[in-house]
């Protein structure tokens, strides 16, 4: 399905995969599809190939506006994946255990990244020690790196050895508050085929408070571990079309 079209801001060009394209190729009328499946609908059109995302698949994901579920399973991709330190450090232990497997055959280490965006946020260990005076926050930040050393160490290491790994240092925040604030794009880009492709941020992450970040209109939910390093690692998120729950809120605050 041949959807992709070109955005020009200020003077700099964008590729992207249009939904109204979609429905001029056969889709037919999408408008009223809820976001969230707009979301995933671009997702499909972005990664089709034929094999892992088919037309059938993206047909199937506009039919839902006739009974408001569809049963079919798809293969999701997100933009980019949120870890904690509990599940993070193991993921780049893995990672670590590739590139030395790789090099005991006589190839390029290097050649192991992760393939979506990683971020880290270290928040999960943090201990409290020191409380009720103004110096608590740093004195438990200095214990925390002082207690888990060999650990800080290896992040660092991880961070400055794989491309698109990203660290969040102890102190910073929890995971979900970091995401919202500082992580969270809305709309991401990247190169491909020497093109500036923009779509949806969307993410995957090890917690269950991950849906925080659709507040901010980002997509995204908690999977296990095993799920966040398939996605790391450039695999499709196996899921059916999720089901969608409308309401409608009215009334005002107090002044």
């Amino acid at each position: 399905m041949k959807t992709r079209r070109t955005l020009d801001v200020d003077g700099h060009d964008y590729d992207y995969f249009s939904l109204a394209a979609a429905s001029e190729a056969g889709l037919g009328d999408i408008s009223q599809l809820p976001f969230s499946l707009k979301v995933l609908l671009e997702n499909l059109l972005r990664h089709e190939d034929g094999m892992s995302v088919t037309t059938t698949d993206i047909h199937a994901m506009a039919s839902w506006l006739k009974d408001g579920r569809v049963d079919r399973e798809i293969s999701y991709r997100p933009a980019r994946v949120l870890m904690q330190d509990f599940t993070g450090v193991p993921a780049i232990v893995d990672l670590a255990a590739m590139r030395e497997a790789i090099q005991s055959l006589g190839k390029n280490p290097n050649i192991i990244n992760p393939l979506s965006a990683v971020d880290l946020v270290i928040d999960h260990s943090v201990q409290v020690d020191h409380y009720g005076k103004n110096t608590a926050f740093k004195q438990n930040v200095d214990v925390e790196m002082s207690r888990n050393k060999e650990r800080y160490e290896f992040l660092r290491w991880g961070q400055m050895a794989f491309d698109n790994f990203r660290v969040v240092p102890p102190g910073t925040g929890i995971c979900h508050q970091v995401n919202l604030e500082n992580l969270a794009q809305t709309i991401w880009t990247s190169k491909i085929n020497g093109t500036t492709v923009a779509y949806p941020d969307t993410l995957v992450g090890t917690d269950s408070h991950t849906t925080m970040i659709n507040g901010l209109a980002v997509l995204g939910w908690g999977v296990g571990g095993i799920e966040a390093e398939a996605a790391m690692l450039g695999q499709p998120v196996s899921m059916l079309i999720p089901e969608v729950i409308g309401f409608k809120l009215t009334g005002a605050l107090r002044e």
